[in-house]
């Protein structure tokens, strides 16, 4: 386990503190051996090719646009639940959710234009966990 990290499901609920970035990102397939954008947030590695989430205006404007909601809680790798959560809540909304795990901070990528809603229902998921 990872210093400072949390795995009880409550306390991670609870602690979730979502917070909702700027700018609209993309997902990208890039071709094979191009450059990946210094702006890139994360890659993916998949049998059809590479995949990068890059900021819209890198050049993929005519893409779906997803705005990246961060959990602020130090979740551990090993926890159990949150995503499973999250992704229910914002499910139960109507609402798609793309989710990366980072070492410290899950992010979760949903529609540009549904990402005030996203906020809505993750804050009364924590809420709820009181």
């Amino acid at each position: 386990m990872k210093p400072g990290a949390i795995r009880d499901l409550r306390a991670l609920l609870l602690g979730m503190e979502p917070e909702l970035g700027e700018r609209a990102w993309v997902f990208a397939s890039l071709q094979e051996g191009a450059m990946i954008p210094a702006t890139a947030f994360a890659t993916v590695r998949e049998p059809e090719g590479l995949c990068a989430i890059i900021p819209a205006e890198a050049g993929f404007r005519d893409a779906a646009q997803f705005a990246r909601i961060t959990l602020q809680v130090n979740s551990d790798l090993e926890a159990v639940g949150l995503t499973a959560a999250v992704a229910t809540a914002l499910a139960s909304s109507g609402l798609a959710c793309n989710i990366v795990a980072g070492l410290h901070h899950d992010h979760l990528f949903v529609p540009w234009a549904r990402r005030e809603d996203a906020m809505k229902v993750l804050k009364k998921v924590s809420r709820d966990a009181n």
